[in-house]
């Protein structure tokens, strides 16, 4: 059942009741696994342990994280999306656990280090893989249970990872709630809308897989068939249900959060709205939340996501009544720019009850070409408008091999273009002779479109081929030079000959999205799309329009009302409450520090520095901490979990202001948003990217964001540090963890800053991948900066940092060069001319007074610890044991060092 690893990592100190407690958990160990700790700052500290299972009878690789404490708890199960890991998912993870959840990532087939083939979430495969991790948990003492063998337990994940949520809720009545993020409802309706094709999205879905051949041997059979042939089977259509959520939707009936995005080609708003349906007709509570990005890119609002999931589960699964899990609908909102950073500005909106995809119809009346049906009134453009006497038809092309495509959507594009829609921005493309359009007249007032427009129109296509068309609506300016696409996305439809010549409804992509007064409506029907596979025959298509475009309003959504400008009631207000604030705090308010000249080329002093604990008077999470940095060290910042690691690089780099002392970066006093700030670069959290775009347009779209001009990015001397060679040009979703740290980093250098802040650098990379890591450092230095890096790899510091700063409960222990710090104690090197046998080793280590004696790596000496003997006796031991000696001398491991200095001298 299980393939354990065992390391036993933990930094304990030398006190007769933590001692106890190190017992008890060496006791867990015996079951195998691999623990770490992984929190940094503040209690609880979360423990990860990392087994192979077997749960399905392929190897699936896992990680276990808990938290605190020695009650019962719910537990989580989190799936990560397609193309990605375990890893993907750590952090929210880690998260979970700290707030009392028991949870358990794993790879699916696959992926990562799980074995087997990839089976599209196979209720033989995947899903029964998770039924047999819900088993494990069952077994977990730690695990609360509603029953024998039955844990408390909810599943979340995004895409694929959202999917299967779905499916083990269907299949595995164990499941308590779930919270699917921009999942799918039916992979073939997904991947052939309508019968239509979605070859771009499917050719990126087989290939961050890692090609057909990673597959299991229908599906890659089945994909190579409908990419050659450009439409899909019975067959294939078949395949993919079987193995969708739809598949088992009267069984699903768990409490469900249904998270999905407005900026997503793959699956639209459509699938959470099915999704709804069947759950909420059985029976369980369901809420939806449209979120602001998708797979095609944008913001997915990942704090806010995280922190709805957690709400969500704590309800369902603590069962503490009185969390709120927010409005049954929540759509975000874009619109404006914030003049302080130049984002784009986000609200919610939301209702008491979920609107559908149709809810307040508004009738629109349109008509065929560029002109539209005049009016001046309140109706202009609306229902009552007439068209009569306007055409209502237009024809055009598919030309032959459906080239050049129009464009609408493109992945790892639309979607940041999607974010600007409501502010004029967007991307489309439609060739002349092949498309036909109806546009309104000038909206007299605004309309507010949240769901899918509906348009009853009669096609006809030459020769009595099907016919393939693409629907959109445009938002059209009123000079009529700008059109947008809301969201980027657009509608396919396969017209078959016997549908052909009467009306038929067609249902437009589900936006959120306000046309403003003065503006128009353009409902656009294309031959082609460059997304999609459309027929290689050249036809001649015919659209005649059959009444109004209906647009859904949801009026029962409102938007946050926006605060009242202050001015209107509150200046007097405001100036007591200003006047309250200098007389409350003038006692404690100085003037910003002056420059101090003698500090202009130290890139880094702290001195004095404290910060307490939120909510506490005197616990102290970093405390009268005092050191200083040079230009071109490597500083290596260490300690145990809840040292004040991470507390400390936050407030260097502005995030907090510390309660005393101060931090100087090159004489500057450092304050939240300190000019002198430009000069420092920063990893923390790892960095977000468009998945679809190449690594250099994600680091030109970052620095373009910073407004600095673009000959400061230094962009070619930062790639050129970071090595990723060719990798540059290709897609971020087909880098490795490590190339995506390369980049991250990358990404903290451009500017080149003085001073970089790495903080663990090296988190999920194999040991290539951290040698790799631990050059770019070294690189980045050598000329003439400033790196410091945070990290738990001991090793890795000791060999890519110049100098060390080791905190232990928030004060510093001891600062000073990597070689000053464990170049004494009681373990001693002996270098020898010839290699060192292992029965030699041991020979020495069997000595009088020897604690032990292992062989260096390269075989050619010794590490003796020393337990009772001198240097001296263990010389003469050596020369008796005709050991050939060519030298001796003081050595420790950082870790040994480490280990003595956190626990005050006993190592």
């Amino acid at each position: 059942m299980e393939t354990p690893t065992v390391r036993w990592r933990r930094l304990l100190p030398r006190t007769p009741g933590r001692w106890a407690a190190a017992v008890a958990a060496l006791a867990v160990l015996v079951g195998g696994g691999t623990w770490t700790a992984v929190a940094d700052d503040g209690p609880p500290a979360v423990q990860r342990e990392d087994r192979m299972l077997r749960p399905g009878g392929v190897e699936i690789d896992t990680s276990y994280f808990t938290a605190g404490g020695s009650g019962k708890r719910p537990a989580v199960l989190i799936g990560h999306g397609f193309g990605g890991s375990k890893n993907d998912v750590r952090a929210q993870a880690e998260k979970l656990a700290a707030d009392g959840y028991a949870v358990l990532t794993w790879s699916a087939r696959g992926f990562g280090k799980s074995g087997g083939a990839i089976s599209l979430n196979d209720p033989d495969g995947e899903v029964k893989d998770v039924s047999g991790l819900i088993d494990w948990l069952a077994e977990r003492p730690e695990v609360e249970l509603d029953k024998k063998g039955d844990p408390r337990v909810g599943l979340t994940g995004a895409s694929y990872g959202g999917a299967v949520s779905l499916l083990a809720a269907g299949h595995d009545q164990r499941v308590d709630a779930i919270a699917p993020v921009i999942t799918y409802w039916n992979l073939a309706d997904a991947l052939f809308p309508d019968g239509v094709f979605k070859k771009l999205w499917a050719g990126i879905f087989v290939t961050s897989g890692g090609g057909c051949e990673k597959f299991e041997k229908k599906l890659c059979e089945m994909y190579e068939r409908v990419a050659v042939s450009g439409k899909s089977d019975a067959e294939a259509v078949k395949l993919l249900t079987e193995r969708s959520p739809s598949a088992v939707a009267d069984r699903i009936k768990v409490p469900s959060l249904l998270l999905q995005g407005q900026s997503d080609s793959l699956f639209p708003l459509g699938h959470a709205d099915a999704m709804q349906k069947a759950i909420s007709a059985n029976g369980a509570p369901v809420s939806v939340d449209w979120i602001s990005g998708g797979h095609d890119g944008g913001d997915n609002e990942t704090a806010r996501v995280e922190g709805r999931v957690g709400s969500w589960f704590d309800r369902y699964l603590k069962e503490e009544t009185g969390t709120d899990t927010g409005p049954a609908f929540r759509v975000t909102r874009t619109g404006g720019i914030d003049s302080t950073d130049g984002a784009a500005l986000k609200r919610g909106a939301s209702s008491d009850t979920y609107p559908g995809l149709r809810s307040g119809g508004r009738e629109i009346a349109l008509r065929a070409g560029g002109s539209a049906p005049t009016g001046t009134g309140p109706s202009a453009g609306t229902a009552g408008a007439a068209a009569t006497g306007t055409s209502t038809t237009e024809t055009f092309r598919n030309p032959a091999g459906s080239a050049p495509p129009a464009i609408s959507a493109v992945p790892g594009v639309g979607g940041g273009l999607s974010q600007l829609s409501s502010l004029g921005v967007g991307l489309s493309l439609d060739f002349p002779g092949q498309f036909g359009r109806f546009e309104s007249a000038p909206l007299a007032t605004s309309v507010r479109v949240t769901g899918t427009p509906t348009a009853r129109v009669t096609v006809k296509a030459t020769e009595g081929r099907d016919a393939v068309l693409f629907g959109k609506v445009y938002d059209v300016s009123p000079d009529g030079r700008q059109q947008v696409l809301p969201s980027q996305l657009v509608a396919p439809y396969r017209i078959t000959p016997d549908q052909q010549g009467k009306p038929v409804e067609l249902a437009l992509p589900a936006v959120d999205h306000e046309f403003d007064a003065g503006h128009r409506m353009r409902l656009v029907f294309s031959a082609t799309d460059l997304g999609y596979a459309s027929p290689a025959e050249p036809a001649t298509y015919t659209v005649t329009l059959d009444g109004p475009l209906t647009v859904p309003t949801a009026p029962a959504v409102t938007t946050a009302a926006a605060t009242l400008p202050w001015w209107t009631w509150g200046l007097p207000a405001a100036a007591l409450v200003i006047a309250a604030a200098l007389l409350l705090t003038a006692r404690r308010r100085t003037a910003t520090p002056a420059p101090d000249a003698e500090l202009t080329d130290v890139p880094l002093q702290i001195t004095g520095l404290s910060k307490k604990y939120a909510k506490s008077v005197d616990r102290y999470a970093v405390r009268e901490l005092s050191f200083r940095v040079e230009k071109g060290q490597v500083l290596g910042l260490l300690g145990p979990n809840g040292a004040g690691k991470t507390t400390t690089l936050r407030m260097l780099m502005g995030l907090i202001t510390p309660d005393e002392g101060e931090i100087r970066v090159f004489g500057q006093a450092i304050r939240p948003g300190a000019p002198v700030l430009s000069r420092v670069g920063a990893f923390v959290e790892g960095a977000g990217f468009l998945p679809h775009l190449s690594g250099r347009a994600n680091l030109d779209l970052y620095w373009q964001a910073t407004g600095r001009p673009a000959e400061d990015a230094h962009i070619e001397e930062a790639l050129e540090i970071a090595g990723l060679g060719d990798a540059l040009a290709r897609a971020v979703r087909t880098y490795s963890q490590g190339m995506r740290q390369r980049l991250a980093i990358a990404q903290a250098m451009l500017g080149m800053p003085d001073l970089l802040i790495l903080d663990e650098p090296t988190n999920g990379l194999d040991p290539p991948q951290i040698r790799e890591m631990r050059d770019v450092m070294i690189r980045y230095a050598a000329g003439g900066r400033t790196v410091i890096v945070s990290s738990h790899l001991l090793s890795e510091v000791e060999q890519s940092c110049t100098h060390l700063v080791v905190m232990d409960r928030g004060r510093l222990v001891q600062a000073g060069p990597v070689a000053e710090i464990t170049g004494s104690g009681d373990m001693i090197l002996v270098t020898t001319a010839e290699e060192v046998s292992e029965p030699l080793a041991e020979k020495v280590a069997a000595l009088p007074g020897i604690g032990s004696a292992v062989r260096t790596d390269d075989g050619r000496g010794l590490l003796v610890r020393l337990d009772g003997a001198t240097t001296s006796r263990l010389v003469a031991d050596l020369v008796r044991l005709d050991v050939p000696v060519t030298g001796v001398g003081p050595h420790r491991r950082l870790e040994d060092a480490f280990l003595t200095l956190i626990s005050g001298g006993a190592a």
